[in-house]
């Protein structure tokens, strides 16, 4: 990206969000740099440091409209700011300290490459899509959340919820595929009914349904490849029954976003989707667990985000 992409603009007030415990505690070793080259490049700045994704949001909330946030940390990070940003015009950048960082990837950002993500503050911020979920039925009923990323549900929140058990020397992507080859062993497959734009997309046994705003999730795998973050849709990726060999091939094909020819495949674009499981599996939320679910329901909000660095 060059600034005759984007006309340079005047900054607003900066608020840095800073999650300490953001990469394993990476955001908290690297923000004296990540300071310094603040200040060198005249960027004035206060800092809101909070472990809680809440206590974040709240102090965020609290700031005047026409301060921008700079969230520093993971996808977890930045997930948790979504109710100050989305649909209210405060401009987001993304400084990507985390374990997975994949909307920052999808964006071009790279942990710890501090200058240009901020010699992109000067960039005419970017309208990009989110999602809206609603909970139906599940642990958090009743909830909405704002998405920035997407979501998964199945083996892979079950990948998620196993990664504590990887060795502390692996991150990002190395320890998502650890701890997918170890949730292999225990595959179950759930009955599934997806509905999206009032038309059936798939029916019956899944072991993984997808519905995405980016391209990637886990560190690197490329879930949903034809994913635009500013063309007002959704996509949706769902996978039918198969057989652990089966999802561990198709999952290799993920790794390139090669799998959705894969005829165990079920792919859509679409403004809304309506999701039910038979029986309850787990949910992930831009990276973060979510307990349980056995209906959602997904819209797209067309450029409702407003990205700084994007």
């Amino acid at each position: 990206m060059t600034p005759e992409d984007h006309p340079v603009f005047p900054l607003p007030p900066l608020a840095v969000v800073l999650n300490p415990r953001a990469g394993r505690g990476l955001a908290a070793r690297e923000w004296p740099r990540l300071q310094r080259e603040l200040q060198a490049r005249g960027l004035e700045h206060t800092l809101i440091q909070e472990e809680s994704g809440e206590a974040a949001l709240a102090r965020v909330q609290a700031l005047p409209p026409d301060v921008a946030v700079m969230a520093v940390g993971g996808d977890g990070t930045v997930g948790a700011l979504l109710g100050a940003v989305v649909g209210t015009g405060r401009p987001l950048a993304i400084v990507p300290l985390g374990t997975g960082n994949d909307f920052a990837g999808l964006l071009g950002l790279k942990p710890g490459a501090f200058g240009e993500a901020l010699d992109r503050l000067n960039y005419q911020p970017r309208a990009l899509d989110a999602l809206e979920l609603d909970i139906v039925a599940g642990d958090e009923a009743g909830r909405r959340f704002v998405l920035l990323n997407g979501l998964g549900m199945g083996f892979d929140s079950d990948v998620t919820a196993n990664m504590d058990r990887a060795p502390a020397r692996l991150r990002g992507f190395a320890r998502y595929a650890y701890s997918a080859l170890s949730t292999l062993r225990a595959l179950q497959l759930a009955e599934v009914a997806i509905v999206a734009d009032g038309q059936p997309l798939y029916a019956g046994p899944s072991a993984i349904v997808a519905v995405m705003n980016g391209v990637r999730y886990g560190g690197g795998f490329r879930i949903s490849p034809q994913s635009d973050v500013r063309d007002g849709q959704l996509n949706v990726v769902a996978g039918g029954a198969m057989t652990r060999r089966q999802l561990a091939g198709l999952m290799a094909r993920v790794l390139r976003g090669a799998h959705l020819s894969h005829p165990l495949a079920h792919h859509v674009a679409a403004r809304e989707v309506q999701v039910r499981w038979a029986t309850p599996v787990r949910i992930h939320l831009d990276g973060d667990l979510h307990g349980r679910v056995s209906e959602i329901r997904v819209r797209v909000l067309p450029g409702a985000a407003r990205l700084l660095n994007a």
